[in-house]
């Protein structure tokens, strides 16, 4: 019987030949693990409509089904992108084979445990089993943001027949990094908790999303973003997805190129993606320093609506220099 856990092997004969991809060579832990991952999404749906409980402002069952969707994306993402690999297939499977057991399983473990017990799972440090879950759900961040750069750092060098795509999944990833990186920000003590932890004073609460307010405050629906108040997880999801929007870019584009001839140049899209990566970097520390300063989302000032009107027309520029010098180049080849 074939062990779905168990590492594909690919025929000697397949393995000559780098265009062939076998189908065989689907990660299929990470696979089942977006499917477990959308199976516990369904269920907390479900909760949500028999459980009346709430926790900090939200339904209880809320936020595991944020990281439910959340884990999902990433594991099919990363299965994705390891498809047909040709090499380091070894080393990418059991990467992500420890991704999904060390990273994905323990984190969204914790945080259905809490939500069942009806305490926060995160910053809270109110027993000493809290205490150690929340450990838990740290070391597993720190892990799998170390397996997540491994496992960029061997997909920038596959190759792809679309150059663009090549680029995009190593830069998806090291921005989607980025994005992770801005969890462990709000691990840290905010004034208020720095000042009573000098005083020697121990807290049940450590670390918190909300800047400038309690995070149980005034949300946005769906999302929970503070409408208040600085918030630091709008930068950590947009960076999160950054693992999907880059590589659907080039994917985009390609399919464009179908219709539009300036994208038919594998240099022009992949120069593309490049601007795009650096606009979505960009986004991300505008974000950042957005919540840092205890600003909401929804109450931007002049200064930020400056900030990003810059970036979007710096990247938008950008874009359009590189369409308009390969439409020159297109055009002095069609004269000679």
């Amino acid at each position: 019987m074939t062990n779905l856990l168990s590492r594909p092997r690919i025929p000697q004969e397949l393995r000559r030949d780098p265009g062939t991809v076998p189908l065989g060579t689907v990660h299929r832990p990470l696979v089942i693990c977006s499917v477990a991952m959308a199976g516990l999404a369904v269920l907390c749906g479900l909760g949500l409509m028999v459980d009346g409980r709430t926790l900090l402002g939200e339904p209880v069952w809320f936020k595991p089904l944020k990281f439910a969707v959340s884990f999902g994306m990433y594991a099919a993402t990363l299965a994705w992108m390891m498809h047909g690999v040709q090499r380091w297939r070894r080393t990418l499977w059991w990467l992500g084979t420890v991704a999904a057991a060390g990273f994905l399983l323990p984190e969204i473990g914790v945080i259905v445990f809490q939500a069942a017990r009806g305490v926060p799972s995160h910053f809270n440090f109110t027993t000493s089993l809290d205490s150690t879950l929340f450990a838990v759900m740290g070391g597993a961040a720190y892990l799998g943001w170390a397996l997540t750069l491994a496992m960029g750092v061997f997909l920038m060098f596959q190759r792809r027949s679309d150059r663009a795509l090549a680029w995009a999944v190593p830069l998806g990833i090291l921005v989607s990094l980025a994005g992770m990186s801005v969890g462990y920000l709000m691990t840290s003590p905010t004034p208020a908790q720095a000042e009573a932890l000098d005083r020697g004073l121990r807290l049940v609460t450590i670390g918190a999303h909300t800047v400038g307010a309690p995070d149980d405050g005034a949300g946005m629906p769906l999302t929970g973003w503070s409408t208040v108040a600085g918030d630091l997880r709008v930068a950590h999801f947009v960076g999160l997805h950054a693992l999907q929007a880059l590589p659907l870019l080039a994917v985009g584009l390609r399919l464009l190129s179908r219709r539009i001839a300036a994208l038919r140049d594998a240099t022009t899209r992949t120069a593309l993606v490049v601007v795009a990566a650096l606009g979505y970097a960009g986004l991300i520390g505008i974000l950042v320093w957005q919540a840092q300063r205890g600003q909401s989302l929804i109450g931007l000032d002049a200064r930020m609506l400056t900030d990003l009107l810059v970036l979007a027309g710096a990247t938008s520029a950008a874009a359009l220099v590189i369409l308009l010098v390969r439409a020159g180049v297109s055009g002095r080849s069609a004269r000679r």
